[in-house]
């Protein structure tokens, strides 16, 4: 049994999570063989694993219903690529701390980020990091998308409000 076999039961069995083919068996019929039995992509040995961290991610947004690197919560709508935010349609100004907390916690939406993870995701070492900083953001942002759009978990951190 090999990996065609084994992507054939799953489909079979109605699996319907991603499949990044990663093999040396690079002739076309191969291939297509393998999108037909159901991967979502396929890749041929020798490769960059930037290349297969870039294919991953590009699945992971199909799978969740992006077709771009756009994140969407609720009326609030970031690119971190073009670094561009809208709040119903309407361009955002966001300072870049600002930016990435917002980033950090809509690719993590609906999870409870510790405050202390916060700090480490938004400061290099060399930056000094006042008490309050992350606080100081969630403020701002806050007054820029609404009080309710960031949830303080009190004792554990911050998460995106309901949509």
């Amino acid at each position: 049994m090999d990996g065609r076999d084994i992507l054939r039961e799953w489909r079979e069995k109605g699996q319907r999570e991603p499949v990044l083919i990663l093999t040396a068996r690079d002739a076309l019929a191969e291939r297509v063989e393998g999108l037909r039995l159901g991967a979502d992509d396929y890749l041929c040995k020798p490769f960059a694993l930037i290349e297969v961290a870039a294919r991953l991610e590009a699945l992971m947004r199909r799978t969740n219903g992006q077709a771009s690197n756009e994140l969407r919560h609720g009326n609030v709508m970031l690119d971190p690529g073009k670094r561009i935010a809208t709040l119903a349609g309407e361009p955002l100004t966001l300072k870049p701390k600002e930016f990435a907390l917002l980033e950090l916690l809509m690719r993590n939406a609906g999870r409870v980020l510790p405050r202390k993870l916060i700090e480490e995701k938004l400061y290099t070492w060399d930056e000094e990091v006042t008490s309050n900083a992350v606080e100081v953001h969630v403020h701002h942002l806050r007054r820029k998308l609404g009080s309710d759009f960031i949830r303080t978990v009190h004792g554990i951190g911050y998460t995106l409000g309901e949509k």
